[in-house]
């Protein structure tokens, strides 16, 4: 039976297959019918953009799906999305230099250490090394004698005696220069009664200089025991003969906490060396009550210690005139008597 549209049958019949022509329209080779076919179900899935698994190929096969939990499917699906930029990274950087090639330009190349950075370490380096070595250096010259003290020199002697100082400081011989405490040295100096400050210094590579500052007397006082020397500081510092000319100090009390010691001792060395070179007495019962003595017997009426100054500039002036008593107490209206 033939019709508008004859069914295609073939029949092995004797080893030989017919085959029937097809009339009617034809569908074309490429065209795809959007029904599913039965058995051949292929599911595709594209995840971030690449192509899934085929879940079902074959016709008849059940297989089921592997169970991904939600946690593995974020995790899985960061991976994916941080590969995924990780190749476009590249390829925009693989197109940049194919472009610089092209355009004959420089392609990027990787970045030197900063020279700030280079320079840094090599001054960290080279400082540790400098420490390294000064420390090593120190404590060489503190525990082995080649710096010692070998060599005391001692300057400013007047009439001290360098033995004395000597055995005051107490240095034993070939004490490395480090170890000697130089302050310590200089206090034990200065326990001399006539020494009015002593400074110690290291001098290398083996030399101990001490200097020495004597006291100098500037009023002389008798005791029973002989004539006393006082300084500047109403210090008593020596018994022994005064030098020729010194002034006779007449307190009661005399000493360096002594008011009237003080205020004396102000007034003898505000005055001109002209006329210091003049006095050889100076009394002073009181702060407010200070005379001087003369060697011709003239007498100076000083009264207090205010405007010092300024009184023994007018008593330079006042002398040049004759009389006996010479008052500038008032510094404003000095007498001649």
């Amino acid at each position: 039976m033939t019709g508008p549209t004859d069914a295609a049958e073939g029949s092995d019949t004797g080893g030989t297959t017919e085959r029937l022509d097809v009339e009617g329209p034809v569908e074309p080779a490429d065209a795809v019918s959007d029904e599913a076919v039965p058995g051949d179900a292929v599911e595709d899935r594209e995840v971030g953009g690449d192509v899934g698994e085929d879940i079902g190929e074959d016709v008849g096969e059940d297989e089921e799906p592997d169970f991904e939990g939600p946690r593995r499917r974020a995790r899985r699906e960061r991976e994916e999305r941080r590969a995924a930029q990780d190749r476009a990274t590249a390829i925009e950087h693989a197109r940049r230099e194919a472009k610089r090639r092209v355009a004959g330009r420089p392609v990027d190349q990787p970045k030197p250490p900063a020279r700030g950075l280079i320079r840094g370490l090599r001054v960290l380096m080279w400082s540790a090394l400098v420490s390294v070595i000064a420390v090593g250096v120190g404590l060489l010259l503190y525990f082995t004698p080649i710096m010692s003290a070998r060599v005391t020199a001692i300057t400013g002697l007047n009439t001290i005696t360098q033995e004395e100082v000597q055995q005051a400081a107490a240095v034993p011989a070939d004490t490395p220069l480090l170890q000697i405490d130089t302050d310590a040295v200089a206090e034990r100096v200065a326990t001399i009664r006539r020494v009015a400050s002593a400074r110690v210094q290291r001098e290398y590579p083996s030399t101990l200089k001490i200097t020495i500052v004597e006291r100098v007397p500037v009023v002389v006082k008798d005791y029973p025991d002989g004539p006393h020397l006082f300084d500047r500081d109403g210090v008593d510092f020596a018994t022994a003969p005064p030098p020729p000319g010194l002034p006779y100090l007449d307190v009661d009390t005399p000493g360096p906490s002594d008011l009237p010691t003080l205020a004396a001792l102000q007034v003898l060395t505000a005055l001109r060396p002209e006329v210091a070179g003049q006095v050889s007495r100076i009394a002073a019962p009181s702060v407010a009550s200070i005379t001087l003595t003369l060697f011709d017997g003239r007498q100076v009426i000083w009264g207090t210690t205010d405007r010092t100054d300024e009184k023994a500039l007018k008593l330079g002036a006042l002398l040049t005139q004759p009389g006996t008593t010479y008052d500038v107490s008032s510094p404003d209206l000095p007498t001649v008597k």
